[in-house]
């Protein structure tokens, strides 16, 4: 391994965070080698489409492709790492990649349930159109899990004129990052829509009936069967390729600000990264698609020595039944939102979360540019004065006490 810049960098993972990391590589004058590798057949896509515009069959994967291919990068698509040594990534197939530098960017896959019969999950683009197929095929879905990639994918299977279920084992959905005003906000726009949702649902058993239809039964009695079954119960960080080389991990492969993990060389970014939470302490994952592209940012830089500055404060967005709904920071279920502008009741609005007096995230539907003017606030760090929110309050000079 040499010193001082690298001459040869490889990147696990052709997703959002590893396509990223390569341009910024070359966008900052790097000349050396870049071989970006991973185990999707295809080249670089927005991922958020997946869910979206993918599953509905409005756009192809062309269509939603991140970028055009990058000078002087070599591009390994279908093909897994199996192991990091001192000096090569080593392949499935084909010969070892000499490195002076490696960034884990393997992202994360769906988290299976134990049950057996034929049911699908939804993470990348290779299961859209099975899926989708499926749909068409049955009219009917019933989705396990209530979060952003469960509803989403309700919303896009209702559009395709199915009947639709969701089962949520929370007491809401979105109960991750939304309160339970908001919660309610969506569960009504899924049932005006035609979407029937339970909540407080543990699902025991899966069993295929003897009309082809699958039966979800809970544990408190109740069922519910459909001719598609979609498994969304969130995702697991792809670790196991860190874990092997003994880099420090958590939820994720542990990293500092810079994006450096417990081994010289190696870096980590996106959905596979534990990072520092610089403003409310501790780590956290972000497993959205800003916070991917951030970090690639960071974690090129960091490569090359360049100063790499503060981490951004997280933030994305959902958009379902044509509803494009806005978070940023850290927000969940058990903090204190204030309404600072607009209505949750017409669907149109932005909301502070607040933990005692520190302003910690937001959610809106209506105002992106609210949400991008919190996110400096929270970045601040300072007190909210709580006396100055209001309608206007994101309007003012001072919503901050300096």
């Amino acid at each position: 391994m040499t010193t001082g810049q690298p001459a040869e960098v490889v990147i696990v993972g052709t997703g959002a965070t590893g396509y990223t990391a390569a341009k910024v590589l070359r966008a900052e004058g790097f000349t050396g080698s870049i071989t970006l590798i991973g185990s999707e057949q295809e080249s670089t896509y927005r991922r958020p489409a997946v869910s979206k515009e993918l599953l509905m069959g409005t756009k192809s994967v062309d269509q939603v492709r991140l970028g055009a291919a990058i000078e002087g990068v070599d591009v390994r698509t279908g093909v897994t790492a199996v192991a990091v040594t001192d000096s090569a990534v080593h392949l499935d197939e084909g010969d070892p990649i000499p490195y002076d530098a490696v960034l884990l960017a393997t992202g994360s896959r769906a988290r299976q349930l134990d049950f057996p019969g034929h049911v699908f999950t939804l993470r990348s683009a290779a299961d859209v159109a099975p899926l989708h197929a499926d749909i068409l095929r049955t009219k009917s879905l019933l989705v396990i899990g209530g979060g952003l990639i469960g509803c989403e994918a309700a919303a896009a299977a209702r559009s395709l004129g199915a009947e639709v279920t969701v089962l949520e084992a929370a007491s809401a959905p979105l109960s991750r990052i939304a309160p339970p005003e908001i919660s309610q906000m969506y569960r009504d726009l899924h049932a005006n829509n035609g979407i029937t949702m339970h909540t407080d649902v543990t699902v025991t058993s899966l069993d295929k009936q003897d009309d082809g239809t699958l039966r979800a039964a809970a544990q408190d009695g109740r069922s519910w069967s459909a001719g598609t079954v979609l498994v969304s119960a969130g995702s697991v960080p792809n670790v196991e390729l860190g874990a092997d080389m003994g880099l420090e991990t958590a939820s994720g492969i542990l990293v500092d600000a810079a994006m450096r993990t417990s081994a010289p060389g190696i870096y980590a970014a996106g959905d596979v990264a534990e990072v520092p939470n610089t403003i409310l302490g501790g780590t956290y994952r972000s497993e959205h698609w800003n916070g991917a592209v951030d970090q690639a940012t960071r974690a090129a830089r960091s490569i090359l020595g360049l100063d790499v500055g503060s981490l951004d404060v997280p933030w994305g967005w959902s958009t379902q039944h044509g509803l494009n709904l806005q978070f940023a920071g850290w927000t969940g279920a058990e903090d204190e939102y204030v309404v600072v502008r607009g209505s949750i009741e017409e669907r149109r609005f932005t909301a502070c979360a607040l933990r005692g007096d520190t302003l910690v995230g937001a959610i809106g539907v209506g105002y992106p540019k609210d949400i991008r003017q919190i996110r400096s606030l929270i970045a601040s760090a300072d007190p909210v004065d709580r006396e100055l929110l209001g309608e206007d309050w994101l309007d003012r000079p001072h919503a901050v006490v300096r």
